[in-house]
């Protein structure tokens, strides 16, 4: 029997944010090498010293399960064949 920890799980969802440089771009890279994707476009705002950016990215997975679960509500609401597109 180890006494090792568990591998901490990974997270659906992670938004990643510092500065503007290269540390922040590597730490994307690593993410993506992980098997994260990009999610949405990176967001970028000026602290009054320099660019602070952000980025969204998500496990490959968490996409699919919230499309099918948005799916399977989308399949049980009731629609009487009128309404707006």
């Amino acid at each position: 029997m180890s006494d090792a920890p568990a591998p901490e799980e990974r997270l659906s969802y992670r938004l990643i944010s510092g500065p503007d440089n290269r540390e922040f771009c590597e730490r994307i890279s690593a993410a993506l090498a992980e098997g994260y994707v990009l999610h949405g476009s990176p967001a970028a705002t000026y602290n009054g010293g320099g660019v602070i950016v952000a980025q969204a990215v998500v496990l490959p997975a968490a996409i699919a399960t919230a499309d099918a679960a948005v799916a399977t509500a989308v399949d049980s609401l009731e629609f009487d064949g009128e309404g707006h597109a």
